[in-house]
């Protein structure tokens, strides 16, 4: 990792943070969330996103790791009052089960 996406990363990390999936509601509505699969490091996924490092997004996508929120998920979500892992890349909102 260069120094910027060290940089990047740190900023990114620092502004992650735990949210109930209903607050999020809205931007899913718009199609504006993407979910990160457990076990995916959600901060390195952020900063390739700003970073626009099409390879490794292509990998996380390819892979079934990153991807829209589905209905399903995002019911199952309401349902159970759930709180998200969350972090904001322009025009996206990442969020990974806790």
């Amino acid at each position: 990792m260069t120094g910027d996406k060290k940089t990047l990363f740190a900023h990114l990390n620092g502004e992650t943070g735990r949210i109930g999936w209903q607050a999020l509601q809205p931007w899913f509505a718009k199609g504006d969330t993407l979910q990160v699969a457990r076990g995916v490091d959600l901060v390195a996924v952020a900063t390739a996103l700003a970073a626009d490092d099409a390879a490794a997004i292509k990998g996380w996508l390819d892979a079934g790791q990153l991807g829209p929120v589905s209905e399903r998920q995002a019911s199952a979500w309401v349902d159970a009052s759930a709180e998200v892992w969350a972090v904001v890349v322009l025009p996206w909102i990442l969020v990974q089960e806790c």
